[in-house]
């Protein structure tokens, strides 16, 4: 992505995937720094808004990253990435501790896009934040049963783009959900490939 952008530093696209890149090594400030540039180029690329939303929530600021990612979902209702910035919208819902509308926000991923994981995490953790044990405890078990895999990378581990305080607060709100795993602090290996 650095190529791109030093071929074309005027390239609002490579600027936001370059952007990505950056926030999947927990780098959310030159991530943000990117999506800036990004938007800064082209002020209504969603795409745009949706890589500084995603930034802003992992790094602490979830309110501000939701209004990103409501620009971009106004500005690109349908089109690309719309199960990423559905999953990431209630992520920041969650993250802001806004659990009735982190659970609105799932359940609409959820809906739109089942074979997304993220929004099935995001559910059980804030039914499980409401004290709805039960329903939190049927989306927990689906979110386990559905990809092992991916709940092991998620939850059981931390994944370098995640925030130990951020994770701390997931591994809260799944055990209320009536998750008993342990609770294992270790980073996982990031995914060998990224698209953009």
């Amino acid at each position: 992505m650095r190529l791109a952008v030093a071929l074309d530093g005027n390239n609002a696209v490579a600027r936001s995937c370059l952007s990505y890149a950056l926030y999947l090594r927990g780098d959310y400030h030159g991530a943000m720094a990117e999506a800036e540039r990004a938007l800064a180029l082209s002020p209504n690329l969603a795409l745009g808004y949706w890589r500084r939303g995603a930034a802003l929530i992992r790094s602490g600021q979830p309110q501000e990253g939701v209004r990103d990612l409501q620009t971009s979902l106004r500005l690109e209702p349908r089109g690309s990435y719309l199960g990423h910035r559905l999953a990431h919208m209630a992520l920041g819902f969650y993250h802001a501790r806004a659990y009735e509308h982190a659970v609105a926000a799932a359940e609409h991923a959820i809906r739109s896009f089942p074979e997304f994981k993220l929004p099935y995490r995001c559910l059980a953790a804030s039914l499980g934040q409401l004290g709805r044990t039960e329903d939190a405890k049927a989306v927990l078990d689906k979110a386990i049963a559905t990809a092992p895999d991916s709940f092991d990378m998620y939850v059981r581990q931390r994944v370098p783009w995640q925030r130990p305080e951020d994770h701390a607060h997931m591994l809260e709100g799944l055990r209320k959900a009536g998750w008993q795993g342990s609770q294992v602090m270790r980073i996982a290996p990031a995914p060998r490939q990224q698209r953009c």
